[in-house]
């Protein structure tokens, strides 16, 4: 307990930019990762190509090999200027989007056709049929592994403590530092990350619970 109430400075701020890190990112890979998927369901080839492309090189890329791409090698592209802890929100939700894409993309396919045949019937663009038929009915159906790739995306997180944002990753080597017990700091680590995957099996336990009466 000595360990986490003398260093209270460290998991406090650590622990919060953690949970801003997660938050931003997985907002992105939610947003960018439901675009992909309804570019690899599109009836445009071309559209087909780019997101089966995208998520083909995303998913066999390690993830550390994103973060050093945003951190050292975008930089000298010289477009947009970022800080550590934008190119570790953008490596992360790039790196994820891959993983919401195949998920979301799963979930389309659940869907009967039937429900996509009406839309047009009724004169819907595949657009319209997308976002309002099809898409509400597969993101309840994918809840269970929606939220286990939020919570690998939240233990990944910890990744961009090797690339100079402090986060909860890091407060191991703050502790060294500080001639601490580092073994106990890292079990407080590793129970303020159990807290933080309960709280989003409590979401999804929720959501599960609200979506199947809603069905």
């Amino acid at each position: 307990m000595d360990v986490l109430l003398n260093n209270l400075d460290l998991f406090g701020p650590f622990f919060l930019t953690t949970i801003e890190l997660f938050l931003l990112s997985a907002v992105g890979a939610l947003v960018w990762g439901t675009i992909l998927a309804m570019l690899r369901v599109s009836p445009v080839p071309v559209f087909r190509a780019v997101g089966t492309a995208y998520v083909t090189i995303a998913r066999n890329t390690p993830l550390t090999l994103v973060f050093a791409f945003f951190v050292f090698a975008y930089p000298l592209l010289d477009i947009v200027k970022l800080d550590y802890f934008p190119a570790a929100v953008t490596a992360l939700t790039v790196y994820t989007s891959a993983f919401i894409c195949e998920v979301v993309r799963s979930g389309i396919n659940t869907v009967p056709v039937g429900q996509a045949e009406a839309g047009r019937a009724l004169g819907l663009t595949f657009g319209q049929i997308l976002g309002q038929v099809v898409l509400p009915q597969a993101l309840r159906s994918v809840v269970p592994p929606l939220i286990s790739t939020l919570i690998a995306l939240l233990k990944n997180t910890t990744i961009a403590a090797g690339f100079s944002v402090a986060e909860a990753g890091a407060i191991r080597s703050y502790l060294s530092e500080r001639g601490e017990n580092q073994l106990i700091g890292l079990l407080w680590v590793a129970l303020g990350f159990i807290i933080l995957v309960a709280v989003l099996s409590f979401v999804q336990r929720s959501l599960e619970k609200r979506w199947s009466v809603a069905r």
